[in-house]
């Protein structure tokens, strides 16, 4: 045998060994890898990370949550030529293989084989990086990439290439928090993917290979080197033509960061809404895309918004320019770019902007804002202060400047009118007001919450007033005592000392309780006392019906008993409250008297759209339910039949059966908290306290159905408005975080009111003026000076109280103008 044949045949016995030992290394391989490999079907039901959307009840979008941006798409709304963007710098064969492109594995053994480099393109197909993606590390070893092979022949057996895709193109990570396509195209070029010109889909489809050093924010230039690289590509593969490469390629790197477009500014609500979704859910909700609905309206959110920005703004000028939020040294030649620099953690409050001022002339001043903007601010700018803006002001300070865009006019129709599209903002010098504010308002007979707002800026504190804060209600307070006056024989007509008294607490120290306007009135009708606000009456109708019943009775509008002092101060509103659960209270007097809970979450979805939750809250029901534990169905309450029994000549007529409002089958009923004549009586003392008390400025809305009662507490540390109209009941509070006076007379009329009335102007508009009237069980009497009973012919005041009430009318004590009023005595508090 010649040498060249034993040459041969050795060579080949070895090439046979080499073919045998790498079948049975692969085959080991196979049995060592493939029981641990995992069940590719599960892509079929695969749950891509989504953020937490929230939306306001029509729909428009309120906020989102998560850490990932992902907006998932389905395959058939990817534009063909943005998938061709895709397979050219990726995967050109991707059409033709079977997941592994053997060509592409070739290559990178002839590099491993003639190259010193550890790591060389290892031609790894779409379908290996899905598979990399969603099951294996990335980890760079001959086991992984083995494991990555056997997957995506799996994956192609099991899927579409059309499924393979989808799967690729919303997995993958394209910097900036933003994964899959369809966040990528948005958060780069504010676009969806149907509206992307094609040097935007080339520059897409470049990122992911260096997702964080090579974005076209990160670095344009690369990026821009890798996106005409693309372009060239798609030619080559005749996707596009020469001209379309060239043109594309002519574009110049335009990416900017672009936010998904918040078109509901509610950010108290929105993180209600996230606690409270963690809550149900769990602490992945963040993840699980779901789609949750609230009860927020659009119109009235903003209304609130700027209620209370106006009404904030407006107590602010009323005390004065404070002077500059702060003062740098700034050098004479300093850079745009370092001017700016000092800008830099100072939020933006509201439409309140942070400025710079960088000189003065005259009487006006020139600042920088943090986006470089350069404005000259004449008189006009200050003309709250009576001072120009070059008195005020001097280089370095730094400042808040209001922006403000034109408000819509009125048309001749009356008609609201818009401002045009390209109208200018104009400038003016502001100041971050001292005091908070919030702002509940709901629906009476659901509780939904229609707005809520926390405080001046989410952005500046997020400690939302509305929920988290404990303030004293002061005279808001009082409703609740006469709703339980009432439920002990009192009414409208009672008649109730308002003079001097003295109360001493075990221990001896004295409590000389005063009324606002620092004199008495003697006595006086309970209505009276409400509308004028007199402490004194309240204090000795607390003293008269009792502290522990009147605690146990008030609980019953939605407050926690131990929040109630346990003393007389109760009267005055001493109690420090929930705002959120002073709205619920009002809304129990606006519905009738039912306890309605105040809601926030309507609908949240899973991503696919299935309804995975549905509130269903319990409702009012004006004119039917529970009194005393018995179904009101008759005339006859407690006894006294209206029908058959003889009515004092002091009756004018009766009251009549109401018709119960209309609920829809399957409703439940919300328990109710107070009889239902006790909230007719309250609700129509409170709108006397509109139409001639200490609410008189709501009297501008024009409708009869708005009520309410002003609040204040000592040294005017708190201010308050609730009130109702057209069944939405609302509560505005205004302090300030540190308990220090809001200053000299700032009661709950001037510095919460006008916010109340600003809101509920646009809360009111298209609402049906609710009606109030007596419900089943009352009778209309005429009352004397003193509160006692009188012939109907003789001239007397009307009202309405409870059939129950008449014999108690009878007993009345008249301070006529001979009777000399009780003196000042001395009584204990507890």
């Amino acid at each position: 045998m010649s040498r060249f044949r034993r040459v041969l045949r050795w060579g080949l016995a070895g090439f046979l060994g080499a073919a045998v030992l790498g079948v049975l290394g692969l085959g080991l391989l196979y049995f060592l890898i493939a029981p641990k490999l995992p069940d590719v079907d599960q892509l079929r039901n695969v749950e891509l990370q989504e953020p937490l959307y929230v939306y306001a009840r029509d729909g428009r979008l309120m906020a989102l949550f998560g850490e990932t941006r992902r907006y998932p798409i389905e395959i058939e709304k990817v534009p063909p030529r943005l998938k061709q963007a895709f397979i050219a710098i990726e995967d050109a064969r991707f059409y033709e293989h079977h997941g592994v492109d053997y060509k592409g594995v070739a290559r990178a053994v002839w590099l491993l084989a003639t190259t010193d480099d550890k790591r060389v393109p290892g031609g790894s197909t779409i379908t290996q990086q899905v598979a990399r993606q969603f099951f294996l590390s990335s980890e760079y070893s001959y086991s992984r990439k083995f494991a990555e092979m056997m997957l995506a022949m799996r994956m192609e057996n099991e899927l579409t290439k059309d499924e393979i895709l989808e799967l690729y193109l919303n997995k993958s990570f394209f910097g900036n928090r933003a994964y899959g396509v369809g966040a990528a195209a948005e958060f780069y070029f504010g676009k969806k993917l149907d509206q992307l010109s094609l040097d935007e889909m080339a520059t897409l489809a470049s990122i992911p290979k260096f997702p964080s050093s090579g974005n076209p924010i990160t670095n344009p230039e690369r990026a821009k080197i890798r996106r005409d690289y693309v372009l060239q590509r798609m030619r080559e593969l005749n996707f596009i033509s020469a001209g379309d490469e060239q043109a594309s390629a002519a574009v110049a790197m335009h990416a900017t960061p672009h936010e998904r477009p918040i078109e509901v500014y509610a950010p108290y609500v929105a993180e209600m809404v996230r606690q409270e979704m963690v809550a149900k859910f769990g602490g992945d909700v963040l993840t699980k895309g779901y789609h949750v609905t609230t009860t927020i309206d659009p119109a009235y959110q903003a209304a609130a918004e700027q209620a209370i920005r106006d009404g904030l703004a407006t107590y602010d000028h009323r005390h004065g320019w404070r002077g500059a939020e702060k003062q740098v040294e700034l050098q004479a030649n300093e850079t745009p770019d370092a001017l700016r620099a000092h800008l830099r953690g100072i939020v933006s409050q509201g439409n309140l902007l942070p400025a710079l001022v960088t000189g003065t002339a005259g009487s006006s001043a020139t600042v920088m804002l943090a986006d470089g903007t350069e404005l000259e601010l004449d008189a006009k700018a200050s003309q709250w202060t009576g001072r120009s803006p070059a008195a005020l002001l001097k280089r370095g300070d730094i400042v808040r400047v209001r922006r403000d865009m034109p408000k819509p006019t009125v048309g001749k129709d009356g008609k609201s009118v818009p401002p045009p599209a390209d109208a200018t903002p104009t400038y003016a010098i502001d100041q971050v007001p001292r005091a908070q504010s919030t702002l509940i308002s709901m629906e009476a007979d659901t509780g939904a919450l229609r707005a809520l707002v926390g405080g001046y800026s989410f952005a500046a504190n997020k400690f939302n007033r509305a929920t988290q804060s404990r303030r004293q209600p002061g005279s808001s307070f009082k409703p609740f005592l006469y709703a339980a006056a009432f439920e002990r024989g009192f009414n409208p007509a009672s008649i109730v000392l308002d003079a001097p008294v003295v109360f001493r607490d075990r221990v001896g120290h004295l409590w000389r309780p005063q009324n606002d306007t620092g004199n008495f009135a003697g006595p006086m009708r309970l209505r009276e006392a409400l509308v004028q606000s007199r402490n004194l009456v309240s204090v000795r109708l607390l003293d008269g019906i009792g502290v522990d019943y009147a605690r146990k009775y008030i609980s019953h509008f939605g407050f926690p008993i131990d929040q109630l002092v346990p003393n007389l101060s109760m009267s005055l509103g001493s109690s420090s409250l929930q705002p959120l659960a002073v709205a619920r209270g009002y809304a129990v007097f606006a519905n009738g008297g039912f306890l309605v809970t105040p809601w926030l979450v309507d609908e949240v979805k899973d991503r696919s759209g299935k309804v995975i939750f549905k509130e269903k809250p319990a409702v009012a029901c004006r004119g039917c339910g529970m009194r005393n534990g018995q179904l009101v169905t008759s005339t006859v309450v407690d006894g006294f039949d209206l029908g058959n029994t003889p009515a004092p000549a002091a009756t004018v007529r009766t009251s009549k059966p109401v018709e119960p409002q209309k609920i829809a089958e399957g409703t439940t009923l919300a328990p109710r908290a107070i009889d239902e004549r006790v909230a007719y009586q309250l609700v129509s003392m409170m709108r006397d306290v509109v139409q001639r008390g200490t609410g008189t400025a709501a009297k501008v809305l024009g409708r009869e159905d708005i009520g309410g009662k002003t609040g204040s507490t000592n040294d005017h540390r708190d201010a308050w408005f609730s009130g109702f109209g057209g069944n939405m009941a609302t509560t505005v509070w205004v302090g300030r975080d540190d308990y220090k006076s809001l200053g000299y007379r700032e009661y709950g009329g001037k510095a919460a009111l006008p916010i109340w009335i600003d809101y509920m102007r646009v809360a009111l508009e298209g609402r049906p003026v609710m009606a109030n009237d007596p419900p089943e069980g009352m009778v209309e009497v005429a009352v004397g000076p003193g509160g006692h009973l009188v012939p109907a012919s003789s001239g007397g005041i009307t009202e309405w109280v409870k059939a129950e009430d008449l014999e108690r009318m009878e007993t009345y004590v008249d301070y006529g103008p001979d009777d000399a009023a009780p003196s000042e005595d001395t009584y204990d508090i507890f």
